[in-house]
């Protein structure tokens, strides 16, 4: 008696199955969201995941000062975290428009929230700050990038620091304070203000010399005049000696610098939230192509492409407005810049790949941006 066997069904293999599920699902998904896509939203329901643009939920604004706040942010789950003097780029929709600006980090690192702060200060015409101080409110979500900079402290502290600040200057500062104090240091702080009410932190900072945490100097330039580095001598008389950190309005750091440098005193390290402006003299200027968007704007030598293009109305990608960051970098297709910092001069043509930072570049003669 013979028995026939019949060969068995092949089976597929189970993890090409379950792909080819979920490749239809996602297609189903897509189909079923359109014109969106379903990462759209779930950005909706949950815009600080993993794995998405780097975003952050405003939980409370505090007034400082009758033109600075402190945001404190929740940043998303992507957070990379950052060290105490860093900066971070923050990204808002004013009027339909994405502006990006970078604002110093001003909170401790041991927060339990895991929340961080920057300290905000409305400059007249501008349109980021003033959107921050004045018109923002809990729960708006705001853009992020991960932090950066490098106008921090080292390890181990020095034994003697100085910290010389004016105006927004103290809060990359007010960042190394809140995480160093416990730290054994000892730290002077000389800040310059219009007046008492114009010191950012006022309060926190005459209670920490107060305690005996700092020494603390308060100069108002209303009543006192501006600092300078015979005063500063005046006021410290052991600077030779001490690590120092500044930051504040351009006029002050080129004082700080040549003073440090012609007596001798070692490194002075310096943060700018502007960059100075070289005059060349030659009466640049030109016409600047923008290729992609058949945009032509005329701008003068001393004006960066990124204010002229922005003033014509030209939505550019930007972000600390300082040759830091390079987030505000354009393809240069063909003509010549000039770093408005140094005078340098770049020339580019066709097919070079030269690529520059729109915010301290501007026209040496008719150019064109591939933008």
């Amino acid at each position: 008696m013979s028995t026939t066997v019949k060969p068995s069904r092949p089976t597929r293999p189970v993890r090409p199955v379950l792909a080819a599920l979920r490749d239809r699902a996602v297609r189903l998904a897509e189909l079923a969201t359109t014109p969106l896509l379903p990462a759209d939203y779930l950005d909706l329901v949950h815009p600080l995941r993993s794995g998405t643009d780097l975003r952050g939920r405003v939980e409370s604004v505090t007034r400082e000062t009758a033109d600075a706040a402190t945001l404190v942010i929740r940043p998303g789950a992507d957070w990379a975290g950052h060290v105490p003097g860093q900066y971070v780029r923050v990204g808002v929709d004013v009027d339909g428009v994405r502006q990006w600006r970078t604002y110093s980090i001003t909170s401790e690192l041991a927060r339990a929230d895991r929340c961080i702060s920057i300290t905000v200060k409305a400059v007249p015409g501008g349109v980021v700050s003033t959107h921050l101080v004045h018109r923002t409110r809990p729960g708006t979500l705001v853009h992020l990038d991960q932090a950066t900079g490098e106008f921090v402290l080292p390890a181990p502290l020095p034994a003697k620091t100085l910290f010389v600040t004016a105006g927004s200057g103290i809060t990359p500062v007010m960042g190394m304070l809140r995480n160093h104090l416990a730290e054994p240091s000892d730290v002077v702080v000389v800040h310059s203000s219009p007046t008492p009410d114009d010191v950012v932190f006022g309060a926190e900072l005459r209670a920490l010399a107060a305690s005996g945490a700092i020494r603390l100097v308060e100069r108002h330039t209303r009543t006192d005049g501006h600092l300078d580095a015979a005063l500063l001598t005046e006021l410290v008389p052991d600077l030779a000696e001490r690590s120092a950190w500044a930051c504040g309005p351009l006029p002050l750091l080129d004082l700080l610098e040549e003073h440090w440098a012609t007596a001798g005193l070692g490194t002075l390290h310096v943060e700018r939230f502007r960059t100075g402006v070289v005059v060349t003299g030659e009466g640049e200027g030109g016409t600047v192509s923008f290729g992609r968007t058949g945009t032509a704007v005329e701008a003068d030598g001393a004006t960066s492409i990124l204010d002229a293009a922005e003033s014509a109305g030209v939505l550019m990608p930007s972000g600390c407005r300082m040759g830091i960051c390079f987030g505000c970098v354009l393809p240069l297709r063909e003509g010549a810049v000039r770093d408005l910092r140094n005078g340098e001069l770049t020339v580019a043509a066709p097919g070079d790949g030269v690529l520059v930072q729109t915010c301290i570049s501007a026209a040496a003669g008719a150019c064109d941006i591939d933008h």
